[in-house]
């Protein structure tokens, strides 16, 4: 049985078993995270271009959260050392920026996280570096297509597989894998919370949505199969087959009118390309 859980002022802020519903000045709250996080990958998209590397994509971001006057939630989280993970063609999720250097054609997902007064703004966003193959292209088009369509069904009423139905059968409609070992999460005051939100999944079924509810939809979708390792660092993941994987992010809340998307770009960026 699902248990929900009013939060108020004492409401531990910790993962719980509970599903937490929020409140107006929460809601407030995400708004403010969200934008910062999201004119922060607005911000990107001059600097993606070949010759950087994802190092110093990852100190601009660092700097730019910091400059906002709130806090990079992955540096120090479960002793990870960046603002960012930057994850590059066949690396599905929680790529570690370095030296490596981008080259025209690369495509990749940067994630980040911006803290402000305790609330989340979590999300990620694909950049091309220069031209990309058609394949590419498409995959990206596709992903952040299978992301709208899961938003579409995050209404009160409605349940959690209907959002991961909605964004298995767009994206294996086109012959491509839903990443299953990595989901989206409940967010707000904490970081990773309750309920995970599968990316694929049957109608009707998982937790009921209702107002106040908060959290990520973040599909990965790759163009071979679903299947993905971890390296020997224990936090890149890439596809076994060594295809190309894209993933888009958002923050977002339920309300009676619907979805709200916390981190959506003010300047309208988006997906590539971004002219």
């Amino acid at each position: 049985m699902t248990i929900y859980l009013d939060v108020t002022g004492d409401t531990p802020r910790s993962r719980t078993s509970a599903i937490k519903l929020y409140g107006a000045d929460a809601f407030e709250g995400m708004r403010r995270a969200g934008r910062i996080a999201a004119e922060t990958l607005d911000s990107l998209v001059p600097l993606v271009v070949p010759g950087v590397s994802t190092g110093e994509l990852d100190d601009f971001v660092r700097d730019a959260i910091v400059g906002a006057g709130a806090v990079p939630t992955n540096i120090g989280y479960q002793g990870y050392a960046h603002a960012t993970c930057i994850s590059v063609n066949h690396v599905v999720c929680h790529g570690i920026p370095g030296s490596k250097a981008l080259i025209s054609g690369d495509i990749l997902n940067i994630d980040l996280t911006a803290v402000l007064d305790g609330w989340h703004g979590d999300t990620s966003r694909m950049y091309i570096v220069g031209e990309a193959p058609i394949k590419a292209k498409r995959l990206i088009d596709v992903t952040y297509e299978c992301l709208t369509l899961g938003i579409e069904q995050a209404v009160a009423g409605n349940h959690l597989g209907d959002i991961g139905h909605a964004i298995q059968q767009h994206a294996e409609k086109h012959r491509y894998g839903v990443v299953r070992d990595f989901v989206g999460h409940g967010v707000g005051l904490v970081y990773h919370d309750q309920p995970d939100v599968h990316h694929y999944g049957r109608p009707g079924t998982g937790p009921e949505l209702r107002p106040g509810m908060i959290f990520t939809i973040e599909p990965m979708i790759n163009i071979g199969k679903p299947g993905v390792k971890i390296l020997d660092d224990e936090w890149t993941a890439v596809t076994r087959d060594r295809s190309l994987s894209a993933q888009f992010e958002h923050s977002i809340g339920i309300t009676e009118a619907g979805p709200e998307i916390f981190t959506l770009s003010p300047k309208g960026l988006h997906r590539p390309p971004y002219r």
